[in-house]
């Protein structure tokens, strides 16, 4: 396994929030995703959503990333007592991802099937039986 690391979900203000960090933490954003970058018939995103946050991370020492996301209005409200973040297990091979994600799900709820990604990696995502939320990824382009 790659890494394990912190997922926060926003309510619209995750690029505020790491711009936080970053003046805490120091470093520099390896990625920042918004959903407007994801836009596609398959995927329409309103232009009031387009400018939150798909995905951004910011590299917190030698081995750890903190990563989050704004969730649009369209995908509901983050209770910020509840639901706020994720595990993102980030694996070394498909295979890997797989026999995770197929592991801690059991007697859970899926949330987004292990599968292909927009964005380029292969992930799935789902609340394990014990109620902690996790997502699993592949990321081919991201190794070492």
């Amino acid at each position: 396994m790659k890494a394990i690391n912190p997922w926060i979900n926003f309510n619209g203000n995750a690029e505020e929030a790491f711009k936080f960090y970053q003046s805490v933490f120091g470093g520099e954003f390896t990625k920042i995703i918004r959903f407007g970058d994801l836009s596609s018939d398959d995927f329409p995103v309103k232009e009031e959503d387009a400018n939150q946050i798909m995905y951004i991370a910011l590299p917190i020492g030698k081995q750890n990333v903190l990563i989050a996301n704004d969730v649009p209005k369209f995908m509901g409200t983050v209770n910020e007592n509840e639901n706020r973040s994720k595990i993102l297990v980030s694996t070394e091979s498909r295979e890997e991802a797989e026999k995770i994600f197929a592991g801690l799900s059991v007697g859970g709820e899926v949330e987004g099937q292990i599968g292909d990604t927009p964005w380029g990696t292969y992930a799935g995502m789902f609340r394990d039986k014990y109620g902690i939320e996790w997502i699993v990824e592949f990321d081919q382009n991201h190794q070492g």
